[in-house]
């Protein structure tokens, strides 16, 4: 009966349970901060990308030829993709330049298109893709009265 009893403790001991929670429960909880950096990364990298749409258009905006425009803004979204930390695995800058041909004192307008894709396989999430492109857009206004050259 001694032996019995104490078959009888072991079964309904608590050892090794908190061990069996952990293994069930830790793993979800790296997923879900895993999930939660994917996210916070996403929706960073969302605004910077808006941000450097804006400085290409603007810096589109200022100048009088569609090819210094072009080179400007080329310039202005590296530089800003950069200075904010955002790294793209492909990054790529499209500008419309139809508002600077326009004659002077009527409203043009230059569009810059910023697509950058955003690398999430270093985050290790089964079933996640290993990157996102994110395309953003800005239109800036071209002075109606500046002079313009083709």
């Amino acid at each position: 009966m001694n032996n019995m009893a104490r078959w009888a403790r072991r079964l309904r001991s608590d050892d090794g349970s908190a061990a069996i929670e952990a293994a069930i429960i830790l793993p979800s909880l790296i997923m879900f901060l895993c999930l939660a950096i994917a996210g916070g990364r996403l929706v960073t990298s969302g605004a910077k990308i808006d941000s450097a749409a804006e400085d290409a258009a603007r810096e589109a905006s200022i100048h009088r030829t569609a090819a210094s425009a072009q080179g400007a803004a080329q310039a202005a979204a590296a530089n800003a993709l950069n200075d904010q930390g955002i790294t793209c695995a492909s990054a790529s800058v499209r500008i419309d330049t139809g508002g600077l041909s326009v004659p002077v004192g009527q409203v043009g307008t230059v569009t810059a298109t910023v697509t950058c894709t955003v690398n999430l396989s270093d985050l290790l999430l089964p079933g996640a893709p290993g990157a996102r492109t994110l395309t953003s857009t800005a239109t800036s206004v071209v002075d109606q009265y500046r002079q313009r050259s083709d």
